[in-house]
């Protein structure tokens, strides 16, 4: 299993990744919606231009870091998903417009009014609407409106629209209840949008956002568009929601079985260095691929401690290699400076991951 490389290093199988990018797009497109994908996930330039070959409408970004590093890359259709504070952030922020279309969302008329003050054309901003995850926001509705209407007082922005996350829906327990979460994820914010537009503040962008709703929120009337990210490469959360399977699943960890101290515990290269710490202890929150009788016990730093079930002790001697998938791609992709891409079951690229580490 590729023996060119050392382990432990992060695989990346294309040809699912490239299956992965068309299945979102023609989702996006069946409903007539903007695809903007978060690139949290990859922060590989290579993989975002693939993207938006595929139909994307520009993209999303977590941290300015990372949107300096796509746009150096010359793409220059960005969403900033995240609130900027602080004088040294908006030098780095006016910069970047000078070579990129950027747009940001926020929560608050303190970090609108800083915007306001960078001069030029006004900074279009979307204001965050708290639709159930209880992160950034207030909730749908009148308290959304009354701090959209103080934002849209403010000089030198343009609120331009709504903007949610439905994190909570990593905690559905069943596929009714992931697409009643983007249901409601979808119509709040429309709801929200009607209320603005009565206060007399027409907003033209309703943007949701992440992988476990973005096909059931796309179809919900006025959504402009979906913000998903994790499906580019899946991972054991999206294989537990339904949404993703073992194929689908295209970012691994190569690892090697280092140490077989008794029969039914395996001990790989791996650990949360490689693999995070995301979802620690939850049944199957790290998966071997094509060896379903392997179930991750516990990680250190750098071991990965499985054990087996019965009929498999003679299984995986010292020396075997095994494709572990995480439980979150973006933090486990975040781990690694250099990944390897595959296709056909060879190795056939190497790509950076050129904002790895981009946290400013």
């Amino acid at each position: 299993m590729y023996p060119e490389l050392d382990t432990p290093a992060l695989v990346i199988d294309l040809d699912a990744v490239r299956a992965n990018i068309d299945e979102m797009a023609e989702a996006a497109a069946r409903h007539g919606v903007r695809l903007r994908p978060h690139i949290k996930t990859h922060k590989m330039p290579e993989l975002a231009r693939m993207q938006l070959d595929a139909g994307a409408g520009g993209i999303t970004c977590a941290k300015l870091g990372e949107a300096e590093v796509m746009a150096d890359a010359g793409i220059d259709d960005i969403l900033l998903a995240f609130p900027l504070w602080g004088e040294p952030k908006l030098r780095r922020f006016a910069a970047l417009r000078e070579r990129a279309r950027v747009r940001v969302s926020l929560d608050s008329p303190e970090v609108a009014a800083g915007l306001g003050r960078l001069g030029g054309p006004p900074v279009e901003v979307l204001v965050e609407v708290d639709t159930g995850q209880h992160r950034l926001g207030r909730p749908p509705g009148r308290p959304t409106a009354d701090l959209v209407a103080e934002i849209a007082a403010i000089p030198g922005v343009e609120v331009v629209g709504l903007l949610t996350l439905a994190g909570h829906a990593y905690h559905a327990r069943t596929a009714t209840e992931l697409a009643e979460t983007a249901r409601r994820e979808g119509e709040d914010l429309v709801a929200t949008a009607e209320l603005c537009a009565r206060d007399g503040i027409e907003l033209r962008e309703i943007s949701v956002g992440s992988t476990p709703t973005a096909r059931h929120a796309a179809g919900v009337a006025g959504v402009t568009e979906i913000r998903p990210g994790t499906y580019i490469f899946n991972d054991t959360a999206m294989m537990r929601l339904g949404v993703a399977t073992e194929e689908t699943a295209a970012a691994r960890v190569l690892t090697t079985v280092i140490g077989r101290p008794i029969p039914e515990r395996a001990v790989f290269d791996a650990g949360t260095k490689c693999l995070a710490s995301d979802g620690t202890g939850t049944p199957g929150w790290i998966r071997a691929a094509g060896l379903p009788y392997v179930h991750m016990d516990f990680l250190n730093e750098e071991h990965g401690v499985a054990l087996l079930e019965a009929g498999h002790h003679d299984d995986l001697p010292v020396g075997t290699r095994a494709q572990l998938i995480p439980s979150h791609a973006c933090a486990a992709v975040n781990n690694f400076d250099l990944a390897y891409g595959v296709e056909g079951g060879r190795v056939t690229t190497e790509l950076r991951v050129a904002a790895r580490g981009a946290v400013r």
